[in-house]
């Protein structure tokens, strides 16, 4: 499985906070413990736990800034930095397309470089199975982000995303979590939207042209925090409900190999605020957990 990460935007909302970088490298409070955590260096922390280990970021503005900073984190994985040239004229429907080398033939998982999420957010995402979108049935609609139309047949997939719909809509994050099937007919229409110029809409609106020839589902997360940051009222926020207590269990299981080797085995349980328990096996060393004080 891949990650695309779309980072590629200005940000200008952000007022001065985004004058000097990009906006996914504007300092969050994750835990109270890391003061120097960003939008972006969560994201690949979490990313890198549940085993994402190959990541396409899409940059634009402050294209240097942003490689310099991903080369200061402690990230083990594998980046690839493709940049739009365009980014003031385009959206990032054009950033995918000139990202598409990278991305055929992969799961994927698809986020917004300002999207904060819960770590039980993402692997309900990751871990689904299938193709999902996060939502949250619980939600108020709002006005000018994302909602996802549910078909009202009883597979209830999504049938169109954007900021227009209203009728058998859900609140929606640009979130997912993508089967190579159907990353490669999403992919292959925004490729036909680009070639012929339709460059300044969302990804989505390639999406809905599908007509249901890419299955996604929604994954309701359901009060777990999940939302992108576009204003410095947003990032108050969301630094907000990152404080707010969570409860992480590790259990460790050892087995004695051969020549007084031990195998260790991790075990993460996630009490999340709704008293929701997600249950996860994390293949990676011990170290790699705790080295860094992975906290969330």
């Amino acid at each position: 499985m891949k990650a695309l990460i779309l980072n590629s935007g200005i940000g200008s909302r952000m007022g001065k906070m985004t004058e000097h970088a990009p906006k996914c490298m504007t300092e969050i409070c994750s835990d109270g413990i890391s003061d120097k955590d960003t939008l972006l260096s969560r994201q690949l922390r979490m990313l890198e736990i549940i085993g994402v280990n190959e990541v396409v970021i899409t940059t634009g503005y402050l294209a240097e800034e942003l490689k310099g900073y991903c080369r200061s984190l402690a990230y083990n994985g594998n980046i690839v930095f493709v940049h739009n040239p365009m980014y003031r004229e385009t959206n990032y429907i054009y950033s995918i397309y000139l990202a598409k080398d990278y991305l055929t033939g992969e799961d994927i998982i698809m986020l917004h470089g300002d999207l904060v999420f819960d770590f039980a957010a993402l692997c309900q995402i990751a871990f689904s199975g299938k193709s999902c979108m996060a939502v949250d049935s619980g939600a108020e609609l709002p006005e000018k982000d994302f909602k996802a139309v549910i078909s009202q047949t009883e597979e209830q997939c999504i049938t169109d995303i954007g900021i227009e719909f209203f009728d058998h809509a859900v609140s929606a994050q640009p979130l997912y979590r993508l089967d190579r099937n159907d990353w490669d007919l999403w992919l292959g229409k925004i490729v036909d939207f680009c070639e012929n110029g339709n460059t300044g809409c969302y990804a989505e609106n390639a999406f809905n042209e599908l007509n249901g020839k890419c299955v996604i589902y929604p994954c309701d997360v359901n009060g777990m925090l999940c939302n992108e940051v576009d204003t410095p009222e947003d990032l108050a926020c969301v630094s907000q409900k990152l404080m707010q207590e969570k409860s992480v269990y590790c259990c460790f299981s050892t087995d004695i190999v051969h020549g007084g080797h031990i195998k260790i085995q991790i075990f993460l349980f996630i009490l999340t605020a709704e008293n929701n328990v997600i249950f996860i096996f994390l293949k990676r060393k011990a170290k790699s957990l705790y080295s860094d004080g992975y906290i969330f």
